[in-house]
């Protein structure tokens, strides 16, 4: 009724006596809302007394835990031209299969008998070196002659000089006994004299004994002649002495010195022959760069570098690969912020692109969808993008990652940490507040390795 009229006849009207008027009163309209009411703000109180688990999002994409089973480029090692391609993208291939040839493209290497004429070098280079032994050798020879042949005539010059010492001791002799008679001679030839003024000796006597003092004078001085020239004959001993020793000293250290300039010339021989053989396995090596192989299993991505005549230089990629084994991880990136309150072996709650999930953060128990985590490293400096990356491996107590789940995927992860009330979050979400500072438990990170071990 529109109640245009302002007659009412409400008052007339038996509401009990219809059900369907009675359920439309007024009064039974209110007292049900104000119940509703009431219980809405009942549950609303409780619900925040309700636990509820604080985490730290972040967005991140899968990876593989191990380094050498991560995408990679195959580069080109040397510079070349492509010549021929042995796989296309989708393939798989085993390690050491060839994947493309290249040939070269430097002129310094265009001679096919490249190795043969580089190990001829080598060899006469080596023939040089044991041309330089052999010289080497026989200079050794030639100076063990010389110091022989110095010893030789040194002990001779020796002998001569000593013989000349005990020639000067026996003049020196002589003349004592030379001086010696001329005092005798001189001391008769006196008294001789003073006989002869006395007139006891007759002047023949006389004259015989001065002639003999002319005689012993004569002598002395003959035995100081041949004292002194035996004296000159000591100075040329020794002189003759010195002059064997600097006359082979000078041989020997000529033949040394020969010796030396030689054996120099056998080093730079033999550090020729060491850089030929050095070049000589480059070469070889370089050889064996023509063919591009695979570093491991895996599967063909993309070739970077396409067609036939390509030129490419060393270091350029060429293709990718993926590794046929490997092992998920999820690599995300949090802030500077929430840094601190990680910690290795925290659980981490994941969505992946392509797995549908119901997620209700706060309570990871009715979560559905989503799979297990934990924290396995994190980096002590930012990345590029200014957040921290850390690595997240499979929780082992829980249900493994899904099977078509791929390197580069997508993920979305939760970082679990303190369970709250509900009251408290929404305060600290009002104020801004960062979650509560949590470390997992030694018991939780022990039963989990127990876990693990059973299984």
């Amino acid at each position: 009724m529109l109640n245009i009229s302002t007659k009412r006849i409400n008052h007339l009207i038996k509401r009990e006596e219809f059900a369907s008027l009675s359920r439309f009163n007024k009064e039974n309209i209110r007292k049900r809302q104000k119940v509703l009411l009431s219980t809405l703000i009942i549950i609303l109180l409780l619900a925040l007394f309700l636990p509820w688990t604080q985490n730290i999002r972040a967005k991140g994409y899968v990876t593989s835990l191990q380094p050498e089973k991560r995408p990679q480029a195959i580069p080109s090692l040397i510079s070349g031209r492509i010549e021929k391609w042995y796989v296309q993208e989708g393939d798989k291939v085993d390690k050491g299969d060839t994947i493309l040839h290249i040939s070269e493209i430097k002129d310094a290497y265009f001679d096919p008998k490249l190795l043969e004429r580089t190990q001829e070098q080598i060899m006469a280079k080596e023939s040089s070196v044991r041309a330089y032994m052999e010289k080497v050798k026989a200079l050794d020879t030639q100076i063990d002659a010389l110091q022989t042949n110095m010893r030789l005539k040194l002990q001779q010059a020796e002998n001569k000089l000593e013989q000349s010492k005990l020639k000067v001791v026996s003049d020196s002799i002589d003349l004592e006994a030379a001086n010696t008679n001329l005092r005798i001679t001189t001391s008769q030839f006196e008294r001789y004299e003073n006989l002869y003024d006395q007139g006891l000796k007759s002047k023949t006597d006389l004259e015989n004994r001065k002639l003999k003092l002319q005689e012993a004078k004569a002598k002395t001085i003959s035995q100081e002649s041949k004292l002194l020239s035996s004296r000159n004959d000591v100075i040329n001993a020794r002189i003759e002495l010195n002059s064997i020793r600097s006359e082979y000293r000078d041989k020997i250290s000529k033949s040394e010195s020969e010796k030396f300039a030689t054996l120099s010339s056998m080093y730079d021989a033999e550090a020729n022959v060491t850089k030929l053989q050095n070049q000589y396995s480059n070469y070889s090596v370089r050889t064996g760069m023509y063919y591009i192989t695979a570093p491991q299993d895996g599967y063909i991505t993309k070739a970077v570098r396409t067609g036939i005549g390509e030129t490419v230089k060393e270091g350029e990629k060429l293709i990718t690969i993926m590794p046929a084994e490997y092992s998920l991880a999820v690599e995300m990136y949090v802030k500077p912020l929430d840094l601190p309150l990680l910690e290795k072996g925290q659980d981490i709650r994941l969505q992946f692109d392509g797995w549908p999930a119901i997620v209700f953060s706060g309570w990871p128990g009715v979560t559905t969808g989503t799979f297990g985590g934990e924290v396995v490293a994190i980096d002590n400096f930012t990345s590029s993008n200014g957040l921290y990356r850390v690595l997240v491996a499979p929780d082992t107590t829980e249900p493994a990652w899904p099977k078509g789940l791929r390197v580069g995927a997508g993920a979305n992860s939760f970082a679990l940490l303190k369970d709250v009330p509900v009251y408290y979050e929404l305060w600290r979400q009002i104020n801004g507040f960062p979650p509560d500072y949590y470390k997992p438990s030694e018991n939780q990170s022990n039963s989990k390795s127990d876990d693990a071990a059973k299984k």
